[in-house]
């Protein structure tokens, strides 16, 4: 199915996937709507395309008539919404447990055609961390209103500007050191955000994806000390990596947690506690025709602004 003169609402399209997935949108000839809470902060988003063809809203995604002023006339609609910890009158229960029911709701009042939601590997009803667990209530509570939605649950994805690599290798730039919580035993499965984006793209034009759930990784699975390790190398830089467990990170993860911005919170030490990787059990972005690609095919290039002259570099 082609997607030229379809019309795609994203709902928190300005945030790191929705800036990739704009310019593929673009690219593919659709009119894209972004909703976002400012739109003048986000105007730039209107380059991707054509003159018209991106229009960008500010809003809120938890009112209602902003989500229905959004997607009134979508053929598609794409949910990106998602928190790492309350902000606001943002929180885990309504941004990422009951968004997706009332987009559902609306959706279906409107005759959309078909939602993707992007959610997260380690989304389980059973988890520990509130992360994790609204993930896996938002999931069930948009199928049962929208069976033919479809899921995508990608590990952590990278990119330009991500927060991931970028953000430590920012951080190296500061500190003699670099913490590896639960001693870096955790497993990651990194994805790029342009297969991301091409995983929506494939998911929006092709119906046997209609109610499935994909889990998203790339070709190679790395625990957290050997990502840590190979940000440092992309950067040239030498640190200390210390481990520290869980249990000691608690305190400062608490006090962090009155940070706006924390560089880590209580749920995301329990996200810790479990691997981040593809389940063997579950349809994968093979299915659609698509080779992920590996980090050495980005990262060394969009870190080497924290090189010796890059417009980062210091002498630390």
């Amino acid at each position: 199915m082609q997607l030229r003169n379809k019309t795609v609402s994203i709902i928190g399209g300005s945030g790191f996937i929705g800036r990739a997935l704009v310019k593929k949108l673009a690219l593919s000839g659709a009119k894209i709507n972004v909703l976002t809470r400012n739109a003048v902060r986000s105007k730039n988003l209107k380059t991707a395309g054509d003159v018209g063809q991106v229009t960008v809203m500010s809003g809120d995604a938890l009112v209602d008539e902003d989500i229905i002023n959004s997607i009134r006339f979508a053929d598609y609609v794409v949910n990106l919404i998602g928190i790492f910890h309350p902000s606001g009158k943002q929180n885990f229960l309504n941004s990422q447990a009951e968004l997706p029911q009332r987009l559902g709701q609306i959706a279906k009042k409107l005759d959309v055609k078909k939602i993707v939601h992007v959610s997260a590997i380690g989304a389980d009803l059973e988890s520990k961390s509130q992360y994790q667990k609204t993930k896996a209530e938002g999931e069930r509570n948009l199928l049962r209103i929208s069976p033919g939605s479809t899921i995508l649950r990608p590990s952590i994805v990278f990119g330009p500007g991500d927060g991931f690599f970028d953000r430590f290798a920012k951080i190296a730039m500061i500190s003699p050191a670099l913490p590896l919580i639960g001693g870096g035993k955790t497993k990651f499965q990194p994805i790029f955000v342009g297969d991301v984006a091409d995983s929506v793209l494939f998911c929006l034009g092709h119906s046997q994806t209609d109610g499935q759930i994909y889990e998203l990784g790339g070709p190679s699975m790395y625990s957290f000390k050997e990502l840590l390790s190979y940000t440092l190398g992309s950067i040239g830089k030498k640190r200390a990596l210390i481990p520290i467990s869980n249990f000691a990170m608690q305190i400062p993860a608490a006090l962090f947690s009155i940070l706006p911005n924390p560089p880590i919170t209580l749920d995301q030490l329990r996200m810790l506690e479990r691997d981040n990787v593809v389940s063997e059990n579950m349809p994968n972005i093979s299915s659609f025709g698509i080779t992920p690609q590996p980090i050495e095919a980005h990262v060394p290039y969009y870190l080497s602004c924290y090189r010796q002259g890059g417009i980062f570099a210091s002498n630390q």
